[in-house]
C-alpha cells in the first residue's frame, strides 16, 4: 500500500532537489535488509549444532524498502507508524549506529542520538560516577563533564541522589539522568526516540521545552512518538512509515489523519 498522492509526491520530488545548503539529512532509495532464522530454535546449544551441520534456515527481512528524505536546516520531522514499521532502524541510520544494506545516507554536522537512556550506566555506580561514565561513552573529556556536571544534576532534580548507587533508582530517576546527559550538548542534529514522556508530569514540560529551544537555536531534530498530539505541536513536516516503506510525508494534521484512517 503506497498513500502518496501527486501533491505529496511533487512536495516529495520539490525537497529531493532543495539546495544542498538547506540540507542536513538526505536518505536516497535507502533500504536494510536482515537475516533471520526462518523457525524458532529453543535454546543456544541447539542452533550452535544446526549451524555447524548447516542446517539453519535463514529468510531475508526487509526493515526499510528503498526510503527517499530530506531534513532541512532547523526543521523538526516527526517520524510515525506502528511497532516494527522501520522507525527505529531509520534512526539508527541517521546516528551512524548502522548502514544501509542499499541506497545512501548523507548527514551534515554533528548528531546527538537519544535512542536509549541508560544503556552506558552500571547500577552498582553512584549518579555521580555513572554521569562521568555515560559522559566518557558520549566522547567528553573529564574537563567537559565537570563543567556539565552541575547543569546536569539540576536538570535532573537529583542532587539528593547524586552520590547514591543507581541500583536504588526508580526508573524514572534512570531516565531523567539520562535525558539530562544525552541532552546537555550543542548538535545540528538531535534524533529523538520516544523520550518526552520520561518522569512526571512536570519533567515532561521541562524536556518538551529544553526540545523546543534546541529547536530555536536551528538544531534539525528527527522525532519519533506515538503521541500524536506532540507530533502534531512539535513538527514542521511528519513522514508516515509502515512495513518499511514510507507512506506519505507532508504536514503534520494530513499525515496523523492518513495514518489513522491507514490504520484502522
Amino acid at each position: 500500500m503506497n498513500l502518496h498522492t501527486a501533491s505529496d509526491l511533487g512536495n516529495v520530488e520539490h525537497n529531493l532537489t532543495k539546495p544542498m545548503d538547506d540540507i542536513v539529512v538526505r536518505l536516497e532509495d535507502v533500504s536494510v535488509s536482515y537475516r533471520l532464522p526462518s523457525e524458532r530454535i529453543a535454546t543456544f546449544k541447539e542452533y550452535m549444532i544446526r549451524r555447524i551441520q548447516g542446517r539453519v534456515k535463514k529468510q531475508d527481512f526487509l526493515a526499510l524498502d528503498k526510503i527517499n528524505i530530506n531534513v532541512n536546516k532547523g526543521e523538526v520531522l516527526g517520524i510515525i507508524g506502528k511497532n516494527g514499521a522501520g522507525k527505529s532502524t531509520l534512526l539508527k541510520l541517521v546516528a551512524r549506529v548502522m548502514k544501509p544494506t542499499h541506497g545512501r545516507v548523507w548527514v551534515k554536522g554533528s548528531v546527538a542520538p537519544l535512542l536509549e537512556f541508560g544503556a552506558g550506566f552500571h547500577h552498582e555506580l553512584t549518579g555521580r560516577e555513572n554521569i562521568y561514565l555515560n559522559g566518557a561513552l558520549l566522547g567528553f573529556s573529564q574537563r567537559q563533564m565537570r563543567e556539565k556536571f552541575d547543569r546536569i544534576v539540576d536538570f535532573a532534580e537529583l542532587w539528593d541522589f547524586i552520590e547514591a548507587p543507581l541500583r536504588t533508582y526508580s526508573s524514572g530517576m534512570v531516565a531523567r539522568l539520562g535525558f539530562a546527559i544525552a541532552t546537555d550538548v550543542d548538535p545540528d542534529i538531535l534524533i529523538v526516540d520516544e523520550v518526552l514522556s520520561v518522569g512526571d508530569e512536570a519533567f515532561q514540560q521541562k524536556s518538551a521545552e529544553r526540545m523546543q529551544r534546541f529547536q530555536e537555536t536551528g538544531t534539525s531534530i528527527l522525532l519519533v512518538s506515538h503521541n500524536m498530539a506532540v507530533i502534531e505541536h512539535m513538527c514542521d513536516r511528519v513522514a508516515w512509515v509502515d512495513h518499511g516503506c514510507l507512506q506519505m510525508i507532508g504536514t503534520p494534521i494530513d499525515t496523523i489523519q492518513a495514518y489513522r484512517e491507514g490504520s484502522t
